[in-house]
């Protein structure tokens, strides 16, 4: 397996968890070495580890488009250090209620996107090119 864990930018919350996780697990001491860069370096230094056949960490967060297009072995961690899975929910600030009718609401209220819905949503978009209305339209005419 590489020793490289190619990680995103220094000041994402899955990048400090996962240098705390280096030296808690020890694993600095065993000749890994994280490294920060841009989402795009992570993603695609798990691509090409994919492509090639190739053993690799890489710190990935949920939703997230990879976990749409690879099966991807999540490792225990027991300390807990990551704290818990993400969830998709639709925000919608008070002030901006008033732009919507009633039954605008009520629908925005019914949506239940899963991580895999957004995952599949997220790979469109962001490896397909798709445009992110044209996915959203087609996505709510599906349901």
């Amino acid at each position: 397996m590489k020793r490289d864990i190619q990680g995103i930018n220094p000041g994402a919350g899955i990048t400090r968890f996962s240098i705390a996780m280096m030296s808690e697990y020890g694993l600095n001491d065993a000749g890994y070495r994280f490294h920060t860069g841009s989402e795009e370096d992570c993603f695609t230094t798990f691509e090409h580890a994919v492509e090639n056949g190739e053993w690799v960490v890489v710190p990935l967060w949920k939703p997230q488009f990879l976990h749409f297009k690879h099966k991807i072995r999540e490792l225990r961690e027991p300390k807990g250090l990551l704290g818990v899975v993400d969830k998709a929910v639709l925000l919608l600030r008070d002030d901006q209620s008033t732009l919507f009718t009633e039954d605008e609401l009520k629908t925005l209220d019914s949506l239940r996107w899963s991580n895999e819905i957004i995952a599949e949503l997220d790979y469109q978009i962001c490896r397909e090119n798709q445009p992110l209305d044209e996915v959203t339209k087609n996505w709510l005419d599906a349901r």
